[in-house]
């Protein structure tokens, strides 16, 4: 039997394998998602599998319980610049409905025109919620119904859950502190 560590390090699961990861995690407090994380996808075989990755997403900063940005994308130049989620709310809502764009093409096209879509402003917040069964910190979208709940692998890594309002299936990621 593998261990939780070892079945996150595989990268992937079916649905009910994740959310059985999921639940065996602990939650976490707001004050412990403080700081900066890098993100990765854990595959599900969801339809957003892959999405984020092929568009250079970096991961999320939370610099206080609301002050939360929730894209943070890496740039063409090598830096990072927070994304308003509000333009990426459709694409979230296609990816559940129809495959979208992840080749190197979509993902540069995007970095080229990422200008347009920055913001400095916090787009979320934190917040203590019951998920699952257990009150742990999401992340809570100010302008989509989008909620990440978040879950403790160690006290560097979180496993997480997007929950969107009629999402047939969870979306789950992995956030490492940066």
């Amino acid at each position: 039997m593998m261990s939780i560590f070892e079945r996150l390090n595989a990268g992937s699961a079916t649905t009910e394998d994740a959310l059985e990861i999921y639940d065996s995690l602990a939650p976490v407090e707001v004050d412990f998602m403080i700081g900066n994380w890098t993100g990765e996808g854990f595959h599900t075989d969801h339809p957003m599998d892959g999405l984020l990755e092929a568009y250079h997403w970096y991961g999320k900063r939370f610099e206080s319980p609301e002050d939360v940005h929730p894209l943070v994308f890496s740039t063409r130049r090598g830096g990072v610049a927070s994304v308003n989620p509000v333009f990426m709310g459709p694409l979230l809502g296609l990816a559940d409905r129809m495959l979208m764009p992840k080749s190197h093409a979509a993902g540069r096209l995007f970095q080229v025109t990422m200008p347009l879509f920055t913001t400095s402003k916090s787009r979320a917040r934190l917040r203590m919620t019951t998920y699952r069964g257990k009150s742990s910190a999401t992340m809570i979208y100010d302008q989509l119904p989008i909620n990440d709940v978040f879950r403790q692998v160690d006290e560097n890594c979180v496993f997480g859950l997007m929950d969107r309002k009629g999402m047939k299936k969870p979306f789950f990621f992995i956030l490492r502190r940066a």
